[in-house]
């Protein structure tokens, strides 16, 4: 088989994988052309980046709620609510950032634990259960911002969180020369990672690519990754939302591709009966992914607070609208048992540049909730079809 036939044949194998790659390759084309290139310029797409910062971290959570066959509608005005409590404990109760931080995330763990409670245990459903938490919170996030309306947090430490960069080792103007070396270390990294899963598939007679057809998937992997690195070292580097989302997508992977827990979640997902036949224990596994879920959303309410550097009355609105489609774009299943948490973040990055895309070109916010309707519903429909292909 030929180079281009062999590739053609991946894509074609693996066209759940790979499309929603080509759609933010095709998407980001698209609008480098018609901005005249001021869309990939290094200030938007540090822009872009850090603005789908909160509703990445999100659809980390929801792909796991969806691979279970859940749903979690109350992450939204849980992220907003838990916001304004970091907010009330820093302006009015003189609390560190570092155990603000924690305390929060505390807090959203618990109440992640209770949804799971409710529905493992209880037998609620998850929608009704949820749906019951969004109406609390989006009360709750009234009630504590119903005196001032918008909590202003002068914290500069706290508001780094969200709109700072890491530090540079070097002053060279235009570049960034820390985050320079580290998307070096990161190239370096993916190359012995991909070398050495390659050895261990070939040594237990797995099949794997040919090795033109490997070599040239860590060039062009290496390059897009080298690009980014460059783009985003010529406006201030690596932000600390980007660094905290690259930990959580690096942590989520390692769970959910190299441990029991992550064989047992997709299992649930795949079919909770059988699952439960062989002996892992549903109600548990339902706890943990909705407890994460709780603890994500107190994550994305810290970097969304620290972003406005406040808290406002609005702050969680559709948010888990974001994040579930986020999730959808990026390949995770309806039907439950199939997604990965790296291809919901180019979901969320896929969403996120339609938006920034159709601002740049002044495209008015009707038709732009109109053309994410009809994205989202184009990825359940290629949901559905390549599934029944697959039967």
């Amino acid at each position: 088989m030929g180079f281009f036939e062999e590739a053609k044949y991946i894509i074609k194998q693996n066209i759940r994988e790979y499309g929603m790659y080509i759609a933010l390759a095709v998407i980001m084309i698209i609008f480098t052309i018609s901005t005249g290139g001021l869309f990939i310029s290094s200030r938007n797409i540090s822009n872009l980046i850090n603005q789908t910062g909160y509703i990445a971290v999100l659809a980390v959570g929801m792909t796991l709620v969806i691979v279970i066959r859940h749903i979690d509608l109350s992450v939204g005005f849980l992220a907003g609510f838990l916001g304004a409590i970091a907010a009330i404990l820093l302006t009015r109760t003189g609390v560190p950032v570092f155990l603000t931080v924690i305390i929060v995330l505390v807090m959203g763990l618990l109440i992640g634990l209770f949804n799971g409670y409710l529905i493992a245990n209880v037998g609620i459903p998850a929608f009704v259960a949820t749906l019951a938490g969004m109406l609390v919170f989006r009360g709750a996030l009234l009630l504590v911002t119903e005196g001032t309306g918008t909590i202003i947090i002068p914290n500069k430490s706290f508001n780094a969180i969200g709109n700072g960069y890491i530090p540079d080792i070097a002053n060279i103007p235009g570049v960034h020369l820390l985050t320079l070396i580290l998307g070096i270390l990161a190239i370096g990294f993916y190359i012995w990672s991909e070398f050495n899963t390659r050895q261990n598939k070939l040594k237990y007679n797995f099949e794997v690519l040919s090795l033109k057809m490997f070599v040239a998937k860590i060039i062009f992997v290496s390059l897009i990754m080298g690009y980014i690195t460059w783009i985003l070292s010529g406006y201030n580097g690596l932000s600390w939302t980007i660094v905290i989302v690259i930990i959580v997508v690096a942590i989520y992977h390692i769970i959910t591709t190299k441990t029991s827990l992550g064989r047992h979640i997709y299992a649930v997902g795949g079919n909770p009966e059988a699952a439960k036949l062989s002996g892992i224990d549903v109600s548990k596994i339902t706890l943990v992914v909705f407890g994460s879920m709780g603890a994500l959303a107190a994550l994305s309410g810290i970097l969304y607070t620290a972003r406005l550097q406040s808290a406002t009355t609005t702050a969680g609105t559709l948010f888990e609208l974001d994040a579930i489609a986020a999730a959808y774009v990026g390949g995770v299943s309806a039907a439950g048992g199939v997604g990965k948490v790296t291809g919901s973040i180019v979901g969320a990055l896929v969403m996120a540049s339609l938006i920034n895309g159709m601002n740049l070109l002044g495209v008015g916010i009707s038709y732009q909730y109109i053309i994410r309707g009809a994205v989202l519903a184009a990825a359940v429909i290629f949901d559905v079809k390549t599934r029944n292909k697959r039967k």
